[in-house]
């Protein structure tokens, strides 16, 4: 793993040089840059979709994740009791926690700074994206409304929580699939299996509340059927488009996970 020895040891010991290359600082230096390049590119476009075609953009993101499901699970050797209760585990857990109703919509310093510890461990993690960790944390608006607005103190605590979760969790990871490889992939795929509700593409807005900018914050939402969402909001729930955006998800998932096999071998 990245950090398995403490690399500000080996900077004051050893050098810079010695540092840098023992945290594969000229991989991490592309990745990071990669996402910011991605993130401020497709800010405003993801704030227009979510705005206009929430529906679309949302069966899109379920695509990706049933097939990055997929992929992660097809990892696991063997499926006995253990490895499916660990499955069902992951699962339950998620499916309880997007229940639960936001008590907080407000981007807090501390909650900014939460999130961004908590998404970058996606990055590290086979299957799981950050966009969507932070899709079910709630964050996703706020942090592309900050990267669009340059708002740098939002986005200098949500880089800071980056730096200390990977600094943290990659060797949470690191024990994890070195001692329980095929529990920890199961527990991964019944995560996401149990997030797909929170992107849901068809919701009905039940109650709202008003952010400190006196605009309407969609707080607790119902999944519904798409003739349901067309009786309920009055709008097209666009069926053959959304079916199309989740297939798209799907293919790009599977040619991302080929290129990525034949590359390792």
């Amino acid at each position: 793993m990245l950090f398995r020895v403490s690399p500000v040891r080996l900077l004051f010991t050893q050098g810079p040089v010695a540092a840098w290359r023992h945290v594969n600082g000229s991989f991490l230096l592309v990745l990071v840059t990669g996402i910011l390049l991605s993130l401020l590119s497709l800010s405003n476009l993801v704030l227009y979709l979510l705005e206009t075609q929430a529906p679309l953009l949302w069966s899109f993101f379920f695509g990706l994740i049933i097939a990055s499901m997929w992929s992660l699970c097809r990892t696991v050797p063997e499926w006995h009791s253990s490895i499916l209760v660990s499955f069902a585990t992951g699962a339950v857990v998620a499916y309880a926690v997007t229940q639960i109703t936001p008590s907080a919509l407000e981007a807090t310093p501390l909650f900014v700074f939460l999130s961004g510890m908590i998404a970058i461990c996606a990055m590290i993690l086979p299957g799981v994206s950050g966009s969507f960790i932070l899709l079910l944390l709630g964050m996703y608006t706020p942090i592309m409304q900050a990267i669009q607005g340059l708002q740098f103190a939002t986005l200098g605590l949500f880089g800071t929580g980056c730096v200390l979760g990977l600094l943290v969790f990659s060797r949470v990871l690191d024990w994890a699939f070195s001692h329980h490889r095929a529990t920890t992939l199961a527990l991964l795929g019944g995560f996401m299996l149990g997030s797909l509700g929170k992107v849901w593409p068809w919701k009905y807005t039940t109650a709202y509340a008003i952010n400190r900018h006196g605009g309407e914050i969609p707080l607790v939402q119902e999944n519904v059927m798409p003739g349901s969402f067309h009786m309920l909001t009055g709008q097209d729930p666009s069926l053959g488009s959304a079916l199309g955006l989740m297939l798209l998800g799907v293919v790009l998932v599977l040619v991302m996970d080929r290129v990525g096999r034949a590359s390792r071998l």
